[in-house]
């Protein structure tokens, strides 16, 4: 006797997330005839409506694709719509009865953290939560770590933590886990990756959007507990972490504990000096006026829409550099990447026309836009130069996409990896409770020491690269926001 066939429950399925990327990734996934045989799709919603008129919406959103006309009438067929509250032991109840027989179920909190706790509660009563269910939450989970913490223990109360995976959606990046690649399986970086050969590290996430629709949300959170406490940290710790012993699961998430209870927490003074709040103020993106953040959640707001500070790694491989994180909305340029930034050369031989041309290597790893990998390194300028030799910066490519152009498939959205790890029970790219735990340990300690440091958010205009004061060093050769 077969199983029963499995099913995806989106829970938030008429949401901004499943429209925007969970739908988009399926359809994706069923192009390539990657969803397990027989998966039915059920989409939960407060609005009223059936299942017909949700296909109908779903497909509005996904048109514009006909390469993926055949895909979606696949995907069509497992889609499912229910009208419920599923914090609500009524809604809990609705769903359990259109759910009926079903082998695995993934259960797929596409909902505002607030709403974790009760429909988990409401889940587990009506028994849909046992042995072979999955538990998938989008970060953040929680305000901070009490909040955290209570989510977590609701979670544990109904589930094993192997059951839960907490979702950062950057850790499906093709170009994030082949940082992992580049770090432990090149004899190359490793003898460098430390501070004997390492200046500084950057990360910066910066968005040229406006908070628009989400502000009810934001204003609560801001950019350090939407962005720093769990993209930006993530990154870092894939940065920073020691090499695994494997990658097991468990092995690497090990490591990246190590990394979050080794960052040094915020003083007063820490934060005065070492970071930047700011908020954005009227301006000009691309173009266009763009209204000032207070001007869109229609009251006057303590909240910030950028935060730059700097990180230190009291551990021996990084004792003494510096990490530089910096985020922000209605910046100048939308971008994502990593700056390794390498030390100078102890010694210049080529007198003084050639040190005026010699920087250090620099290894930059962009997510977005675009997905590259590059290392800058130093190169005789061609010609006749006199008596002196003359030199250039070159970037050598590493980028998968140009190595393989159109072998090398196209650019995947991270949660299509994502779905597929959750289906196939994978738990390696997503977040342990302790990582969480550890991750809000260290925000918190920023929140607090800008409290008792009276830090407030400085204005910027839209359309800039925020306000003045980034905790960046003129010694940086690149921002990531120019």
């Amino acid at each position: 006797m077969t199983d029963p066939a499995p099913v995806l429950v989106l829970l938030g399925g008429a949401g901004d997330l499943s429209m925007r990327m969970l739908l988009p990734s399926l359809l994706h996934l069923e192009m390539d005839r990657l969803l397990p045989e027989g998966l039915r799709v059920i989409a939960v919603g407060r609005a009223p409506g059936d299942a017909d008129s949700y296909r109908a919406d779903v497909r509005d959103h996904l048109k514009g694709r006909d390469d993926l006309a055949e895909a979606w009438e696949r995907l069509a067929r497992r889609l499912d719509y229910v009208s419920a509250d599923a914090a609500q032991a009524a809604g809990a109840e609705a769903l359990k009865a259109r759910i009926g027989e079903a082998g695995l179920l993934v259960l797929y909190y596409a909902l505002s953290p607030d709403l974790f706790a009760p429909v988990t509660r409401a889940l587990s009563a009506a028994g849909l939560i046992g042995e072979r269910t999955r538990l998938v939450l989008e970060k953040p989970i929680g305000r901070d770590l009490e909040s955290s913490r209570a989510i977590n223990v609701v979670l544990a109360e109904a589930a094993d933590e192997t059951q839960v995976f907490r979702i950062d959606h950057y850790l499906g990046k093709e170009t994030v886990q082949n940082l992992i690649a580049l770090r432990f399986a090149n004899a190359l970086f490793e003898p460098l990756w430390n501070n004997l050969a390492i200046d500084h590290v950057q990360i910066t996430v910066a968005e040229t959007q406006e908070v628009g629709d989400r502000w009810r949300y934001y204003d609560a959170y801001g950019a350090i507990r939407d962005m720093l406490q769990n993209h930006m940290l993530q990154l870092l710790c894939l940065v920073a972490m020691e090499p695994p012993s494997d990658l097991d699961s468990d092995a690497v998430r090990n490591e990246k504990v190590k990394v979050l209870r080794s960052l040094r927490r915020f003083t007063p003074e820490a934060a005065r000096d070492d970071s930047v709040r700011g908020q954005y103020v009227a301006g000009v993106v691309d173009g266009q006026p763009a209204q000032s953040y207070e001007a869109e959640v229609g009251k006057p707001s303590g909240t910030e829409t950028f935060v730059a500070l700097t990180a230190w790694i009291d551990n021996w491989r990084w004792k003494g550099v510096p990490f530089y994180l910096r985020t922000g909305k209605r910046l100048a340029s939308r971008r994502t990447e990593i700056v390794i930034q390498f030390k100078d050369v102890p010694h210049s031989i080529f007198g003084p026309v050639g040190d005026r041309d010699l920087v250090a290597n620099r290894l930059v790893i962009e997510l977005q836009p675009d997905e590259d990998i590059s290392l800058t390194i130093m190169n005789k300028r061609p010609g006749l130069n006199g008596e002196h030799m003359r030199l250039q910066p070159l970037p050598l490519s590493l980028s998968l996409a140009k190595a393989l152009g159109e072998e090398g498939g196209r650019r995947r959205i991270a949660y299509e990896r994502l779905l597929l790890d959750v289906m196939r029970g994978d738990p390696t790219l997503f977040v342990r409770r302790d990582e969480v735990e550890e991750a809000w340990r260290f925000v918190d300690g920023v929140a607090q020491a800008w409290a008792d440091a009276g830090v407030k958010p400085l204005p910027y205009a839209a359309g800039t690269n925020g306000p003045d004061g980034v905790a960046v060093p003129d010694r940086a050769q690149s921002t990531g926001l120019e």
